[in-house]
């Protein structure tokens, strides 16, 4: 006789080890500035898909870009001073 296990039960079996730890808590932290710079340049180019660009759009965009960029900068600078573990 074979045992049969739902999906249900294997999946679950691992519930506590599923959530994220202290350490990637932080990294997740540590990278937000970037994910939300990056969201905001997402935003600001789909805004513009069905349209012809305005001047205040193209700025939008630029300037979302720049952020992005500086966030990104940011990160590696912490990283490279020793900050991500």
């Amino acid at each position: 006789m074979e045992h049969i296990v739902t999906v249900q039960d294997a999946v679950t079996a691992f519930d506590d080890f599923m959530e994220p730890t202290n350490a990637e808590l932080d990294a997740i932290e540590r990278e937000m500035p970037a994910i939300l710079a990056g969201v905001e340049l997402l935003d600001a180019q789909i805004i513009t898909m069905d349209r012809t660009p305005t001047e205040l759009d193209i700025r939008r965009i630029r300037r979302a870009r720049r952020r992005l960029l500086a966030a990104l900068a940011n990160q590696a600078a912490d990283a490279h001073r020793g900050g991500v573990a």
